[in-house]
């Protein structure tokens, strides 16, 4: 099993909610432009969003996604595109000046395997820039205490900061804090609480595809809470804020892949 997430139904309504972050981009930017060359594997890149700013930008990417449907829309932008494994990546060793990993690896059943992989195909001076939801950031995302039968799902699915670590020893680490929509991931939409009223909005996320799927009526009433929390005035995104400022709503880390 490559991934925990089917995105088939997704695809082709994925980019109505999910572009490239300028919240992630900033922090991301500021990496991919220390590395030795511009060759760039976006690992899990799905539509290509990520990859398309980055081209913009000067990167050369390819886009390595297990869900074909995912690949057919990056394809449409022009972007090169295989279909791959995570865990088992079709590149040479040492052969890539940056691998991008973005909001992906809870969806990787053997992501210790799909992190040493990326470590392989990096060059000597490369990057390994991985953006992800460690375990400490559920807290901050706070609409999961809604729906506990869903989040027991995806509270293993999520490593903890010192897993990654052990993984990508050396790595340095950037809290993201999205101060933007632009890409409307659930850690995004956690800090406008309004938006997760609407189910177009909600959907986009695996986390309610799942819930939607397999929890419909946990789905329901959750929603509800919301709605009646909201009209009294609570605002979950400002309990969590003091977390969220410590430790972000994700975090980049970058590892860089030593010179023998």
């Amino acid at each position: 099993m490559a991934t925990r997430h089917d995105y088939s139904r997704q695809a082709r309504t994925y980019d109505t909610t999910r572009a490239a972050s300028p919240s992630v981009l900033g922090p991301l930017r500021a990496t991919v432009e220390s590395a030795p060359g511009r060759t760039l594997v976006d690992v899990g890149g799905g539509t290509g969003n990520y990859s398309a700013a980055l081209r913009d930008e000067g990167m050369d990417p390819v886009v390595a996604d297990f869900n074909p449907g995912m690949l057919a829309v990056a394809a449409t932008k022009q972007l090169p595109v295989v279909r791959a494994d995570a865990a088992d990546l079709p590149f040479a060793d040492r052969s890539v000046d940056v691998v991008l990993l973005c909001s992906m690896l809870h969806h990787v059943p053997d992501w210790s395997r799909a992190l040493a992989e990326a470590r392989r195909i990096t060059r000597p001076g490369g990057r390994v820039v991985l953006m992800v939801f460690a375990r400490e950031h559920l807290e901050v995302h706070w609409i999961m205490d809604y729906f506990p039968e869903t989040t027991a799902r995806f509270v293993d699915a999520h490593q903890t900061m010192a897993e990654l670590e052990d993984a990508l020893p050396g790595a340095t680490a950037t809290p993201i804090r999205y101060d933007d929509l632009v890409d409307g991931s659930m850690a995004a939409l956690c800090r406008r609480p309004e938006l997760l009223l609407d189910p177009d909005v909600r959907r986009q996320t695996s986390y309610f595809d799942h819930a939607e799927t397999e929890h419909p009526d946990e789905l329901a009433a959750g929603v509800r809470a919301l709605e009646r929390d909201l009209a009294a005035g609570r605002r979950p995104d400002e309990e969590v804020a003091g977390v969220r400022d410590r430790i972000g709503d994700a975090v980049l880390l970058t590892w860089t892949s030593p010179a023998s």
